[in-house]
This record gives C-alpha cells, structure tokens and sequence, in this order.
C-alpha cells in the first residue's frame, strides 16, 4: 500500500489532530508537520540544586537537548524560564526550564500555552516517587498525583489534557518492590542528591525517556504509552 494518508485523530489518546501518514514497507510511521512542541523540564533554577531528584525532569531536558545538538539556550526573564528551539525525531520542538521554583510552574507554563490545542503538545517531564528508579510512565489527562509542580501546571492551564513523562526517583528492593519515603522524609529525600550507587538506573531512566520522546513524534501517544510503560 503506498501513497499519502491524512487522517484526523480527535480523541484524547491522539491529541495531534491533522497528521501525514507514511506508508512504508508496510510499517507505519506518523510524522507531525507545522506544528511546534514544547518540553518541559520541571526542577529548581538554583545551583544547588542541579543534582537532585526533584530536578530529574529538568536534566532529562537539558541532556536531550545536548545529545541532539540542540544549545541555544536564552534567558526569557518576562516568561521567567530558559528557553532553547530546535528539531527532534523530526518535530519541531521548544524545551523550556522554567526559572519558577518548582510550586510555581505553572506561572511560567501559561506564557507558552494558551490554548487547548497548544495544551495537547505539551510534554511535562517531572520526578516521580511511584515509580523507582530507572522507570518511567506516559500519561496523559491524568491528575498530579500529589506533584506540586504538575498540579501548578494543571491549575494554570485549567486542564489535566497534556503528556507528561513521569521519571521513577525512588528506591526499590532486590525483587522490583517500590520502597517510598516516609511521608515526613518526602521534602528531604526529592530534594536530596541521586546517590554514587544509582547512576547507572539513573541513566537507564534518562535512556528511557529519550526512546519515548521518540515514540511520541514518530509513532504517536499510544505507541508512546505501548513501549514504554510495560518495561
């Protein structure tokens, strides 16, 4: 079968809306045109903390943006965040770290999204304490899950319908079993440091958000979801 399909996908698993359809090979492949992304990498802007959990989102951003050459990074200080544009898997992307603290999100987020269609290319890449370590989740229109900086985001912008990529930070037993912080322990262990002994599941994780990032701009959200969320 060959040819150039246009299909228009209006439900929320699909929130591209027009989208040019490839054929080849018999493998199907969908490739958003005309159509800006924006990344987010939620995290705190001060130095202190760069390494820590809580800033996962943002040094997930800020390490595929290197790795694709992208680093044009400026300072907008009226929408209070860095921005850097370029290409990714072929879309045409904007990754913005916003200079907020992590709670306030969302007051830099609205100055990028206005709209409900903007919203559906959103993508929120944020620190996760239900999943461990060197896991990662697609979702989409779901709620914070008790996310501060998800929920800002989600208040701002008046709607949950946006993807978010959420980055496992906990720990986890021998056998795969989450161990979380205790509730009173939770401030002190996201904004703590990953630990020597979790770099390699902290860059598996970071891997794994990358091939999903391509999921979602060359195959679409469920696919996105498909491949990433069973491993």
């Amino acid at each position: 079968m060959q040819g150039v399909l246009y299909a228009y996908y209006a439900n929320r698993m699909c929130p591209w809306g027009l989208q040019r359809i490839h054929l080849h090979n018999h493998r199907l492949s969908v490739h958003t045109y005309d159509t800006m992304w924006t990344i987010v990498g939620l995290g705190n802007p001060d130095s202190v903390y760069e390494h820590t959990r809580h800033n996962f989102g943002r040094a997930v951003v800020t390490w595929v943006a290197q790795k694709h050459g992208i680093s044009n990074w400026k300072k907008e200080q009226k929408k209070m965040s860095v921005t850097a544009r370029g290409t990714l898997h072929n879309a045409k992307v904007l990754f913005v770290l916003p200079e907020t603290y992590m709670n306030d999100s969302g007051l830099a987020i609205q100055a990028y999204i206005s709209s409900p269609k903007q919203a559906s290319h959103l993508v929120v890449l944020h620190d996760d304490l239900d999943l461990p370590l060197g896991k990662i989740k697609v979702s989409f229109g779901s709620g914070s899950g008790g996310h501060k900086g998800v929920a800002s985001i989600q208040k701002a912008l008046k709607t949950r319908d946006f993807i978010r990529l959420r980055l496992g930070v906990s720990a986890a037993t021998a056998s795969g079993k989450l161990k979380k912080p205790h509730s009173e322990k939770v401030i002190e262990f996201v904004l703590g440091a990953f630990r020597t002994s979790e770099q390699e599941k902290l860059k598996i994780g970071r891997k794994l958000a990358e091939k999903a990032l391509e999921a979602l701009f060359t195959e679409g959200l469920a696919r996105a979801m498909n491949e990433t969320n069973g491993k």
